[in-house]
């Protein structure tokens, strides 16, 4: 199993900055990608922003430019820079990993969620 523990939620102006964090502890697999997803009231969940282990990265178009994921992969933690903030960011802000073995399909894990709300 994997844990993750997010940090860094909060309440924030419009045009402020915000920095989440999440730490993956337990069997965790070098072959992986982490990233964010995030759900507004009355929306699906949707992704914010994702980094494989290899470091390839993918965007919502709706942050490019104003948001940056990160990793330290010797402490298997992602990290999530977020600027420029807008009211319509505002969402519960969930970490991803998917652990990638052979033979086996993709484990996918979830943390617990973390407020982001951007105020007007």
């Amino acid at each position: 199993q994997v844990q993750l523990v997010e940090s860094g939620g909060g309440l924030v102006q419009a045009g402020g900055s915000l920095r989440l964090s999440c730490a993956a502890s337990g069997r965790i697999f070098s072959s992986n990608v982490m990233g964010w997803h995030r759900q507004a009231p009355g929306k699906q969940r949707e992704l914010v922003a994702v980094m494989t282990s290899g470091g390839n990265l993918n965007y919502a178009d709706s942050v490019k430019g104003r948001f940056t994921i990160s990793r330290d992969n010797a402490k298997n933690t992602v990290y999530l820079q977020m600027n420029s903030l807008k009211p319509e960011d505002t969402a519960v802000y969930y970490c991803n990993a998917r652990y990638f073995r052979p033979g086996y399909a993709p484990d996918d894990y979830w943390g617990q969620g973390t407020q982001v709300t951007v105020s007007s």
